[in-house]
């Protein structure tokens, strides 16, 4: 399958983006089209659903390949805070799902190559993704993404780029401000029997803050072959090791404010902590599908990996000395794994109708051994926790879409998730009693969807559908008022999700698309109270996240190329609720902004590719606009907008079997000083992490293909 990318999806959808056609960065290729059933090729459009892609020509354009936040600020929809502190994964959330995490990424679900970087309790991380050899990055939205399971607000799928047609070796230089430096080599090739894609990377910044030095290497292989002509394996595998990661820690509301970068005594006292994390990680995984004939494809997934991670904490000592504290250190060994197992069936209705029919079922496990020891000014101590956690999640899942005609196609589906959690507790003195415990989450969660060809050019659709988050295991460990165990007054949140959108190609050089939804939830998550070293959850009553999404793309003649990508987002409390206990004790007043959530955000690019007596040149101008940012559930302090802007400038020249390129960039041109995300809720006030200033990056890259 030259030059062509597929993407499947578990609800009998894949994206396929045609990588010869492309014409230069874009969110979104034009022409973009769907395999629904996995056989049958149509518009994306056709479907049910807003669906984003960034495709490897925008990856590359995008900055040093060391971060998401790079590129996906570009897709409506979706927020992408670059926290500039690799101790701390990128804050990601989709249509304000999500953006209450203070650390990794919850509430929507990842998966690189069909293979889950989120654990079946919906805590998930970005940071094994090694953007190097990444082909593309989709984002789905709306309702569908409800049939991927628990904590699906989302869905962001990672492809691993086509292996080369001949052997291909690549290696890439990046360097940028404040000491970043990046060094990659790749190696890519196929024949008609199997392919093979190698990458290896190494990354490492000084970082711009106080404490904020980190080092990160990073491996990603797959291997994949046509065994048969109706059978075809896949084996990926990638790995982590990031020895070092310093966290600068937020800042208060007033050394945000007066530009302090770390004088005052309250900061210093916690940067003593020396708060840093090291993590290890490696998976491997599997993917067969086999034709059982012209209708019927069976596919079948299996995973498996390890992560052991260890993170010294800034919290005070005397904090730690609380008889329920967990702690200053955490150190954890955890093991997971998966598989899925799904059948696609496509029945002829005559007149080019179709009955399409895919199902499957899904299961995912987790078992860490989790410690916690008295961090002093960085030495590990006491122990403080000791316990196993587990959490086993089983699914199943089915999906139907009929034609009732050549221009209406009904789209009909339904998930059942069962997600079981267990701690075991070997920790247990006078003053900390047997917290071990289990917790059991299920529910159903239904979806429907409407598409009308109104015309070729022209389609729109309406779906609705049900939703589940479930708290993760950091958030059911603690009860608030000192009481110990899982808690089990806390609830998992549950969602109803409609959207009605529309899809335009406007001639044959530009696309519009357009997303309008409502989404309602029940027993939303929130921080209940930080006392004692431990946060405490709760249930917070009734949200409302409603707005609408717009994207346009067009190439202007034969040298512009432009994207315009705007969110809308009105995120709130629907009910009044008392946040915390006692002096801490606090109103969320009904009509408050869900914290972390801006209420628009605005991307725009105009890419200017001259011909070719210009040595390959593009040139590009960017603007990033971001609303404000309420930083707790009280809504007592916000960031300010923000508006940035971007250049960059590359080249391309091919020499017999060798290509280079080169890149400059410039980001936040005007040095614009501004919040770049919150810490939604931090129990110390230190709610601000500043965004970089002026920044430069220059790579270089050298390919060479032997013919």
């Amino acid at each position: 399958m030259a030059g062509v990318q597929v993407l499947s999806l578990p609800v009998a959808l894949a994206v396929v983006v045609d990588a010869g056609a492309q014409t230069g960065p874009s969110v979104t290729s034009l022409d973009t089209v769907v395999i629904s059933g996995r056989r049958t090729r149509e518009p994306s459009f056709d479907v049910p659903a807003a669906i984003s892609a960034v495709n490897r020509d925008a990856i590359e354009s995008a900055g040093p390949q060391v971060s998401l936040a790079e590129v996906l600020n570009q897709v409506p929809g979706i927020s992408v805070r670059n926290r500039n502190n690799d101790a701390q994964d990128l804050q990601l959330s989709i249509r304000g799902f999500g953006a209450r995490s203070t650390f990794g990424i919850r509430g929507v679900k990842v998966l690189v190559d069909g293979i889950p970087a989120t654990m079946p309790d919906g805590q998930g991380q970005v940071s094994n993704v090694s953007l190097g050899s990444v082909g593309r990055i989709e984002v789905l939205r709306g309702p569908l993404a409800q049939l991927y399971g628990n904590a699906a607000g989302g869905v962001v799928r990672i492809v691993t780029q086509d292996d080369a047609l001949v052997p291909t070796a690549t290696v890439t230089a990046a360097r940028g401000r404040f000491g970043l430096r990046k060094i990659g080599v790749k190696a890519s090739t196929s024949t008609p029997g199997y392919g093979l894609t190698i990458e290896g990377a190494e990354s490492r910044t000084d970082g711009f803050r106080p404490n904020s030095e980190s080092k990160r290497r990073q491996l990603n292989a797959r291997w994949q072959t046509q065994a048969t002509d109706d059978t075809h394996l896949a084996i990926v595998l990638n790995a982590l090791d990031q020895p070092l990661s310093k966290d600068p820690l937020g800042l208060t509301a007033t050394q945000f404010r007066s530009r302090d970068r770390g004088s005052q005594p309250a900061y210093l006292a916690a940067l003593a902590q020396d708060p840093r994390k090291t993590v290890r990680q490696e998976q491997l995984g599997a993917t067969l599908e086999h034709r059982l004939g012209e209708a019927t494809e069976l596919s079948a997934s299996l995973y498996l990996g390890s992560r052991r991670l260890a993170n010294a904490l800034s919290i005070p000592i005397a904090a730690q000395g609380s008889p329920t504290s967990s702690g200053g250190i955490v150190d954890f060994d955890r093991t997971y794994g998966g598989g899925t197992l799904q059948g696609a069936h496509r029945v002829a209705l005559g007149e080019g109708r179709f009955l399409k029919l895919n199902a499957g079922v899904e299961v995912e496990t987790y078992r860490e051994d989790r410690q916690g020891y008295v961090n002093t000014r960085g030495q590990r101590g006491d122990l403080k926790r000791d316990e196993v956690n587990t959490v086993r999640s089983t699914d199943v899942f089915m999906q139907a879409a009929y034609d009732l005609s050549a221009q209406w196609t009904l789209t009909a589906g339904a998930r059942h998730s069962d997600v079981r959690f267990k701690s075991d507790d070997r920790y247990i003195t006078a003053g900390n009693p047997d917290d071990s415990g289990r917790r059991h989450f299920n529910a159903i969660n239904p979806v429907a969807g409407l598409a009308w060809k109104v015309t070729p050019s022209l389609n729109v659709y309406a779906n609705v559908g049900r939703g589940f988050e479930t708290p993760t295991f950091n958030e059911l460990s603690y009860r608030s008022s000192g009481l110990t165990g899982l808690n089990t007054a806390l609830k998992a949140s549950r969602s109803r999700h409609a959207e009605i959108g529309g899809k335009w190609k406007i001639a044959d050089a530009q696309r519009l698309d357009v997303a309008v939804f409502d989404i309602r939830t029940d027993d939303e998550i929130v921080v209940d109270t930080n006392s004692g070293g431990r946060s405490t959850f709760r249930n917070a009553g009734r949200t409302s996240r409603r707005g609408f999404e717009v994207t346009h793309q067009a190439q202007l003649g034969d040298t512009l190329h432009s994207v315009i990508s705007l969110t809308a987002l009105r995120a709130r409390f629907d009910d009044r609720f008392i946040s915390g206990s006692g002096s801490a004790a606090a109103e969320v007043r009904a009509g408050n902004r869900l914290p972390g959530t801006p209420n628009r955000h605005l991307y725009a690019e105009l890419a200017w590719s001259p011909n070719a007596a210009w040595g390959g040149f593009t040139g590009a101008a960017e603007v990033a606009h971001t609303g404000r940012l309420y930083v707790n559930d009280t809504n007592t302090d916000a960031t300010s907008t923000s508006t940035v802007f971007n250049l960059r400038a590359s080249w391309r020249q091919r020499l017999g079997g060798w290509e280079f390129s080169e890149l400059i960039r410039i980001d936040n041109v005007a040095n614009r000083y501004y919040a770049g995300s919150v810490i939604v809720n931090e129990g110390n006030g230190r709610f601000f992490e500043t965004a970089m200033p002026r920044t430069w990056t220059i790579g270089i890259t050298a390919t060479y293909a032997w013919q």
